[in-house]
């Protein structure tokens, strides 16, 4: 069974679907099935890809790692996201290889969330809130 939020990637082609709506069935393309992205929550890269939150009064601020991802055409942090613990709210920002590997949230008012983030060649990473 699928659950909302969960990615699911082509080996073939790379796109990438997510879930919407709990059911079941299996999602293909390229006529073979997609694989669910395992999320991960440590790093054993040189690179830094766990997504880092940061309290600043009634903003929040998800950063890259404890030092900057790179962004180079070649390897960078596609995506940054965060998903509230109920399953409610999720907010996306969408990067391209020049930008900064942040993402600031204003006035959220849900401290439960986790934050998440895709890079292009090391994959799905995340990072609990817990109401830090």
């Amino acid at each position: 069974m699928s659950k909302k939020f969960e990615l699911y990637k082509c080996g073939i082609c790379g796109k990438i679907a997510e879930i919407v709506i709990d059911g079941n069935g299996s999602l293909t393309c390229c006529n073979e099935n997609m694989k669910l992205l395992e999320t991960k929550s440590t790093d054993g890269t040189l690179e830094k890809h766990v997504p880092s939150i940061e309290h600043l009064g009634t903003s929040h601020v998800v950063k890259i790692g404890s030092i900057p991802h790179p962004m180079t055409d070649e390897h960078y942090i596609q995506f940054i996201e965060i998903i509230s613990r109920d399953g409610r709210y999720l907010k996306r920002k969408y990067l391209n290889p020049d930008e900064e590997p942040e993402m600031v949230i204003k006035c959220l008012n849900e401290d439960d969330f986790s934050a998440r983030e895709y890079c292009n060649i090391h994959g799905l990473y995340t990072e609990e809130n817990n109401g830090k």
